[in-house]
């Protein structure tokens, strides 16, 4: 028997079994789009694309991958060694090596580097609004008679407020609006205690806080509903949100921000003793500037009695009064005289008149001869026989009537 006789019919070739492992793998529906994770061991570029090994964290299994040059842009995650990626591609078998790879479409981080990326595309996407610009962020009001306060019925940061609040301002008016702020339910229990401050109307300010805690526990601050609710709200808001490292996106839209529940009680009423204490320092204050104006106003008066008496205005003064004095007596003087012969003048035109009163003349004898119309009669050629007249005597008048007339 020869060797060739062993070899049986369905014998393959090395090509023919590795075309058909290709097709196995090629072909499979789960192979052909595939999420895997795992963490870059090792990367290396090359004019044609980047080719890196992705293997378990405990370097169990490794499979080669490869990104082509064309795809690198499109990637949200550049495969760095060390990094934990989530990577979607298909399988693909190279012949000549009779090895098999990964054709990487898609490459994002794991885990928190995934949370990571998630939290910057939205803040990139919120920016892009405008939602975080400082032009659109109100000014917390000076003195608050109703502030408004978001947080846990049961956590710490409650009873620091409170505690704080009491402190600082006694009397103050604190509307407590609870919310969940952790865990799945805590975005859309966080904006429905804002609503209900909205809706309320008496607080001029809001605090939205929490006690600290992991990343974690404080996604919630990170969740667009919230962010958006603390954008829209009426009030200005400030957040306290106990954490020191990073900021969330509840911080960056609010109109201030720092960095613990009591700090956000102190921030947003002053403190009595504080407001006592610059009050007393105002009164000290004008209490000097009053004495310091009222030194100054005592030496320019004393300066200008000084320049005064260098003067001599005194004297002045009493030259003018006695030249005044002098002039007032002659205005009199001249004002008798004129008096005198206007008196002079009077008495003669009264003379005057009297010599030319009619009445005078009557009381002489004469008579004035009227007629009927008024007119005075001066020749008997005006009048007619039977006409009446009107004959004015010294005392009283004569109706008369013409009887002849005489030349």
């Amino acid at each position: 028997m020869t060797f060739n006789s062993l070899i049986p019919d369905t014998a393959l070739s090395v090509a023919g079994l590795t075309d058909y492992i290709r097709l196995l793998l090629e072909q499979d529906n789960q192979l052909r789009q595939v999420w895997v994770i795992g963490e870059v061991s090792s990367a290396n570029n090359h004019r044609r694309g980047l080719f890196f090994t992705l293997q378990d964290p405990e370097a169990t299994a490794g499979i080669k991958c490869v990104v082509w040059k064309s795809q690198i842009p499109k990637l949200a995650q550049m495969p760095i060694a060390g990094e934990q990626l989530i990577i979607l591609g298909s399988i693909r078998v190279y012949p000549q090596r009779g090895e098999y790879q990964l054709s990487v479409w898609q490459a994002i981080p794991a885990g928190a580097g995934l949370q990571a990326l998630g939290y910057q595309q939205l803040k990139n996407r919120l920016l892009a609004e405008g939602l975080f610009d400082t032009e659109r962020k109100r000014p917390l009001p000076l003195h608050p008679q109703t502030i408004a306060v978001v947080t846990s019925p049961t956590a710490a940061a409650w009873g620091d407020i409170q505690k704080t609040l009491k402190q600082r301002y006694p009397g103050l008016q604190v509307l407590f609006s609870p919310a969940t702020v952790q865990g799945e339910q805590a975005p859309d229990s966080i904006v429905k205690a804002i609503n209900r401050v909205n809706r309320d109307g008496r607080a001029q300010v809001l605090i939205l806080s929490r006690g600290g805690g992991a990343v974690e526990e404080l996604a919630c601050f990170n969740d667009e509903r919230v962010v958006r609710a603390v954008a829209t709200c009426s009030i200005p808001v400030i957040t306290g949100i106990g954490h020191q490292r990073d900021e969330s996106l509840v911080d960056l839209v609010a109109d201030a921000c720092v960095h613990t529940p009591t700090a956000a009680a102190e921030t947003v009423v002053p403190s009595l003793a504080d407001l006592y204490f610059q009050h007393r320092q105002r009164i000290v204050a004008l209490r000097e500037a009053v004495g310091e104006f009222t030194v100054n106003s005592e030496n320019k008066l004393q300066g200008l009695r000084d320049r005064l008496r260098r003067l001599g205005l005194d004297k002045q003064v009493q030259q003018e009064l006695q030249q005044l004095n002098w002039k007032r007596q002659q205005l009199i003087q001249v004002t008798l005289g004129r008096s005198h012969q206007a008196q002079q003048r009077l008495e003669l035109l009264r003379e005057k008149l009297a010599s030319l009163d009619p009445k005078a003349v009557l009381q002489r004898g004469y008579a004035v001869v009227r007629r009927e119309n008024g007119e005075i009669a001066r020749s008997a050629s005006e009048l007619t026989v039977g006409e009446d007249l009107l004959i004015q005597l010294g005392l009283g008048e004569v109706k008369v009537k013409v009887m002849e007339l005489k030349d």
